[in-house]
C-alpha cells in the first residue's frame, strides 16, 4: 500500500471490531439477563410467541386461582351441610321415640317437641349463616330462578345451568308414560261373595315393593269389604285398592318400575263355581286404570296358584334434545350445560308429548354460582352450580309436606301423636335432599375442580416450558458466544492496531 489517506485496512478491523464488540455486549446483556429475547430486534417471531405464551401463563394462573376459591367456597358450604344432616339424624330419632306413645308421659313428647323446634331453628340459623366473603351459601342465594312453570311440574331442583341468552326454557317431551302396576281381581259380583258350596275360605297374597300380607273372606265378604281390608294393610304391601264394579282394582302405591303389586291365590274355595266372571284380570300395557279384558287368568290355575305379578313403569322422555332418565314420575337430565331434575303431576305423567307445548315446562331466569375454571373467558370454561335453600321451609316436598310442618301448632308436631309416620317420612325426604347436595357438591369438588387445578397446573407446566424455550437464554450456548466474542474482539483490536501503524511504512519510501 502507498496511499496514506484511506488506510481501507483500518477501516475493515474497526467495521469487524465494532460488530465483535456487539456480539460480545450481546452475550454479556443474555448472561447477565438470563432472557434471550428482551427486545423486538433480538427475534421479531420469537418476541411475538413467548408474548402470546405469557398471556396464556397469567390466564392459566388466574383460571388456577379461580379453581381453588370455588374449593374453598364448596368447603365452606360442605361445612354447615355436614352440620344440618348431623341435626337431621336427630331429628329423626326424636320422631321414633315420640312414636312410642303409650310409653311416653305427656311432659316427655312436649319436651321432645321442643327438641324438635330448637332443631329446626337451628338448621334455619345454620342455613342462614353459612357464608363465603359475606354471600350466604345455603339459603337460596345461589338457586336457581325459574318462572313460566307448567302446571304439569312440581318439585323443581336445578342443579347446574348454562347458557347465554338472559334466560333458557326447559322443553320437555314424554315419550313413555309413567304407570303404577296393578290387577283388575274380579270376583263376579259387587255383593257378597257366595262360598255356602265349599264352606272354605277365599285366602290370597297380596305383595307388593313394602311386603306382603295374606288376607280371607268368608261368604258374605263384599268388594267393598274386601277393599277395605287390603287397603288396611297398605302402609306394609306398597298396595291400593278401590272397589270398582263387580271387582277391585289393586294398584301400586307409587308410579315407576322399583314398583310391582303381585297376587297369589292361595285358596279359591271353588269360587268359580258359583260366581260368574271370577277371574284376575291384567291392565292395559299404556294405562293401569283399565283392565284387559282379553288377558285373565282364572283363580283355579296353576299361574294363579304360583303368583301373578306387574311391575309399573318410569316416565321416560326428553330434555332439550338430550335423552332424560326417568325415576317414577321424575325426569331429569345432567350434562355440560344443562343438569335439572323434576317431578311430573299424574296427568303430564301418563300424557305424551311435550310439557307445556311451545311454553317449555318452565323456564330458568337465572341464578347460581358461576366458577370460571378455564383459560379462556368463555361458555365453555365455565362451570355452573346450584346450590338450593337448606332451610327447614324447603327441605322435604310437595307432596309429603316440609320440615317446618313439624313445628309446634303444625300439621305435623308430635305432641299431638298423629301423623308421625309422616313426619318421619317428610324428614327421611329431608335427609335424602341434603345427602344428594352434598354429594353432588362433592362430586363438584374431585371431578371438576380438582381434575380441574390438575389440569391446569400441566398446562401451566408445559406453557411456561415453551416459554423458556423461546426467551430464556441457554447459558451453555451463550457462555460459549462469549468466549467467542471475547477472543474475536481481541483479535479485532490487535489488528486494528497492526492496520493503523501500517501507513507508517511509506516513510521508507521518502528515504
Amino acid at each position: 500500500m502507498s496511499r496514506i489517506n484511506t488506510n481501507v485496512s483500518s477501516l475493515t478491523a474497526q467495521r469487524v471490531l465494532g460488530q465483535n464488540n456487539q456480539s460480545l455486549g450481546t452475550s454479556l446483556e443474555r448472561l447477565s439477563t438470563g432472557l434471550r429475547i428482551s427486545r423486538g430486534k433480538d427475534d421479531p417471531a420469537g418476541l411475538i410467541a413467548s408474548e402470546n405464551l405469557r398471556s396464556e401463563k397469567a390466564a392459566i394462573g388466574a383460571a388456577i386461582s379461580n379453581s381453588q376459591r370455588a374449593d374453598q367456597v364448596v368447603n365452606i358450604a360442605e361445612g354447615g351441610l355436614q352440620e344440618i344432616s348431623s341435626l337431621l339424624t336427630e331429628l329423626q330419632g326424636l320422631l321414633t321415640t315420640s312414636a312410642n306413645g303409650a310409653g311416653l308421659a305427656e311432659s316427655e313428647k312436649e319436651a321432645n317437641q321442643l327438641q324438635i323446634d330448637s332443631i329446626l331453628q337451628t338448621i334455619d340459623r345454620v342455613a342462614g349463616a353459612t357464608s363465603f366473603q359475606g354471600t350466604k351459601l345455603l339459603n337460596g342465594n345461589f338457586d336457581y330462578q325459574v318462572n313460566a312453570v307448567n302446571a304439569g311440574v312440581t318439585d323443581i331442583e336445578v342443579r347446574g345451568a348454562k347458557f347465554n341468552g338472559a334466560t333458557q326454557v326447559v322443553d320437555t317431551i314424554v315419550t313413555a308414560s309413567a304407570q303404577k302396576a296393578g290387577y283388575y281381581l274380579s270376583i263376579g259380583t259387587s255383593g257378597g261373595i257366595d262360598l255356602s258350596e265349599s264352606g272354605n275360605q277365599f285366602t290370597f297374597e297380596i305383595s307388593g315393593s313394602l311386603g306382603n300380607r295374606e288376607l280371607q273372606f268368608d261368604s258374605g265378604a263384599t268388594v267393598i269389604n274386601m277393599a277395605a281390608a287390603i287397603n288396611a294393610v297398605s302402609d306394609v304391601t306398597g298396595v291400593e285398592a278401590v272397589a270398582s264394579g263387580t271387582g277391585i282394582m289393586l294398584s301400586s302405591a307409587e308410579f315407576g318400575s322399583n314398583e310391582f303389586v303381585g297376587i297369589k291365590i292361595i285358596d279359591d274355595a271353588s269360587i268359580m263355581t258359583v260366581q260368574t266372571g271370577a277371574a284376575i284380570v291384567d291392565m292395559t300395557a299404556d294405562d293401569f286404570d283399565t283392565p284387559d279384558a282379553s288377558s285373565t287368568t282364572d283363580f283355579d290355575a296353576d299361574a294363579a296358584s304360583n303368583g301373578l305379578r306387574d311391575v309399573g313403569q318410569d316416565i321416560a322422555g326428553t330434555i332439550n334434545g338430550l335423552l332424560a332418565t326417568g325415576r317414577g314420575k321424575t325426569l331429569s337430565v345432567n350434562s355440560d350445560f344443562l343438569d335439572v331434575k323434576f317431578s311430573t303431576t299424574d296427568t303430564a305423567a301418563q300424557t305424551l308429548g311435550a310439557i307445556g307445548g311451545t311454553a317449555g315446562a318452565f323456564t330458568i331466569t337465572g341464578g347460581g354460582a358461576d366458577f370460571q375454571l378455564a383459560a379462556d373467558v368463555n361458555i365453555a370454561g365455565k362451570v355452573s352450580i346450584g346450590i338450593g335453600d337448606i332451610s327447614s321451609r324447603k327441605l322435604g316436598n310437595s307432596t309429603l309436606g316440609f320440615l317446618d310442618d313439624l313445628a309446634s301448632g303444625k300439621a305435623f308436631n308430635v305432641v299431638d301423636g298423629e301423623n308421625i309416620d309422616t313426619a318421619q317420612d317428610i324428614v327421611s325426604a329431608a335427609i335424602d335432599k341434603v345427602s344428594s347436595t352434598r354429594g353432588r357438591l362433592g362430586a363438584f369438588q374431585k371431578n371438576v375442580v380438582g381434575a380441574t387445578i390438575r389440569s391446569l397446573g400441566v398446562a401451566l407446566e408445559n406453557t411456561t416450558a415453551a416459554e423458556s424455550v423461546i426467551r430464556d437464554t441457554d447459558f451453555a450456548a451463550e457462555t460459549a458466544s462469549l468466549t467467542r466474542s471475547q477472543i474475536l474482539v481481541q483479535a479485532s483490536t490487535n489488528i486494528l492496531s497492526i492496520a493503523n501503524s501500517q501507513p507508517q511504512q511509506v516513510l521508507a519510501l521518502l528515504g
